[in-house]
């Protein structure tokens, strides 16, 4: 029979705002298992017996606090085992599946943003939104300047600027290599479109609250001119959670 453990995390669509519009109805398992606890050398254990991820391997944790963290989201289930309400376990299950095995390949995905990234890409007009940009990105390309020695180029509306190979380089070799590090960091990079927002909160540079509002400059802007829009909202709240949890795995961790 296969592993129960495996089977929650297989083929589930994570984005429950995404599913709904596409008349996704997951199944979802019943909560099998009384209690969730981190076991010794950060494993996590329900009812005693070790999870495994979708690739069999031992769901652990290299921290106890994490692997009390993940513990936690497990026992926070109720009725059912829902993977969209699990984003550390996920995280997880993708660091020890997938991450620890091509770090190098994870590392070149991240330097792609950095050739390209949100922060470097200007709005012309108007002239507040253009203010509320340079207010929240314009220090961040300081810290990498002053930081790694890191110089980019800005650029006005979306025409590609090719970034000098000198900068892309010296933001690379920042790039963590710890595999729990590098997923977190790899994650941030996919959620906020900019690696070096990443690189700034890896790095203590910037806190989570600051990343975030760095990373929705301009759809906050478009909110604050043509109202709120839920949809958008919601699935930002779905993508927060992930965010969250890669600041959890940023910070239990950090031997820093």
């Amino acid at each position: 029979m296969r592993d129960l453990f495996t089977e929650i995390f297989e083929n589930q669509p994570l984005d429950p705002t995404e599913a709904a519009r596409k008349g996704v109805r997951p199944h979802l398992r019943k909560r099998f298992y009384k209690r969730a606890h981190a076991g010794e050398g950060g494993a996590v254990l329900l009812d005693g017996k070790s999870v495994r991820t979708p690739a069999r391997r031992v769901l652990a944790a290299p921290t106890q606090t994490l692997a009390e963290q993940l513990a936690a989201e497990w026992d926070a289930q109720t009725e059912v085992v829902d993977p969209a309400r699990m984003p550390l376990t996920r995280l997880a299950n993708a660091t020890i599946d997938a991450v620890g095995d091509i770090p190098t390949q994870v590392v070149e995905e991240i330097a792609r943003y950095l050739a390209s990234d949100l922060l470097f890409y200007r709005a012309e007009a108007p002239s507040g939104l253009v203010e509320r940009q340079s207010r929240a990105w314009d220090p961040v390309l300081a810290w990498a300047r002053e930081d790694f020695g890191a110089r980019f180029m800005l650029a006005q509306g979306v025409v590609h600027v090719t970034q000098p190979g000198d900068a892309v380089a010296a933001a690379r070799a920042v790039i963590p290599m710890e595999p729990w590090q590098l997923a977190a960091t790899s994650l941030i990079t996919t959620l906020t479109g900019s690696a070096l927002l990443a690189l700034a909160l890896a790095r203590g540079a910037l806190d989570a609250d600051a990343v975030w509002v760095a990373a929705h400059v301009d759809e906050d802007w478009q909110m604050s001119r043509w109202g709120r829009d839920e949809l958008v909202l919601e699935r930002r709240a779905h993508r927060r959670a992930e965010f969250d949890a890669a600041v959890t795995v940023l910070r239990l961790t950090n031997s820093g």
